[in-house]
């Protein structure tokens, strides 16, 4: 699945695999790891929202390696952007992309989710500068989930694909997005830009962000940062600024 020096681990439960992994990482472990877990009793989103799922329900998984890129922004854009080119290649199903960091499935007016992506990092002692060891955390619905106060519909990978399995999806997966990531420390995003154009399920649409921003979605420059055109201009939004809601401009 992936190559040596990678430590493969799978638990039966733990509260997330990010949060396991960073745990490790602060300890002194920041060897290149895949963990995967059967249930998280703990999953977490991005701007700390809870990831729902029963056993079996979601593959989850977190990869954690040092990194040390040219710049960290746009890594969840790229990361994305692999795990839907390896689910989705020919985009039949209209797997797309919502900025930053989730898999939608189109089309928009009815629009699910089926996973997203958490990246956290932690400093890398005597390690350069600008290097962090990485924590990548996937989740993934199998199956669609039931649960109250979902902020939007969900829909499951077993849904598109009947009969997979988390073990096997994830063999599809991890060898293809390790391999993104490696080159994305070598090249950052800008060479993605114009593929993730293609997923984009944002651009052209009308968006309201949580600071009250209101405009249409422009794309992601070079640096994965969303460009939205308002009545004062463009607008740039970075990932830990804002929360990006599909909504009515008034």
């Amino acid at each position: 699945m992936l190559p040596a020096p990678w430590l493969i681990e799978s638990l039966p439960e733990v509260d997330s695999t990010n949060s396991e992994l960073m745990r490790r990482a602060r300890d002194g472990d920041t060897r290149p790891t895949l963990l995967r877990a059967e249930h998280q009793t703990a999953g977490r989103g991005r701007l700390g929202r809870q990831w729902h799922g029963q056993p079996g329900d979601s593959l989850m998984f977190s990869m954690g390696l040092a990194l040390n890129p040219l710049s960290w922004s746009g890594l969840s854009l790229a990361v994305g952007l692999n795990l839907a080119q390896c689910l989705d290649p020919e985009q039949r199903l209209g797997l797309g992309l919502k900025w930053p960091n989730d898999l939608w499935l189109a089309p928009l007016a009815q629009a699910r989710k089926l996973g997203g992506i958490l990246i956290e990092t932690v400093m890398v002692e005597g390690a350069p500068k600008a290097a962090r060891y990485a924590v990548i955390g996937v989740g993934i619905n199998i199956h669609a989930v039931q649960a109250p106060g979902l902020s939007m519909p969900s829909v499951g990978w077993a849904e598109l694909q009947p009969g997979c399995q988390p073990e096997s999806l994830l063999a599809q997966l991890a060898l293809p997005l390790l391999q993104a990531i490696q080159q994305f420390e070598r090249s950052g995003f800008a060479p993605l830009q114009a593929a993730f154009a293609q997923r984009d399920l944002l651009r052209g649409q009308s968006l309201r962000l949580s600071n009250g921003v209101q405009g249409l979605g422009a794309g992601v420059d070079a640096e994965g940062v969303l460009q939205i055109d308002t009545d004062q201009g463009r607008v740039a939004v970075s990932s830990d600024e804002v929360s990006v809601r599909l909504g009515v401009a008034a």
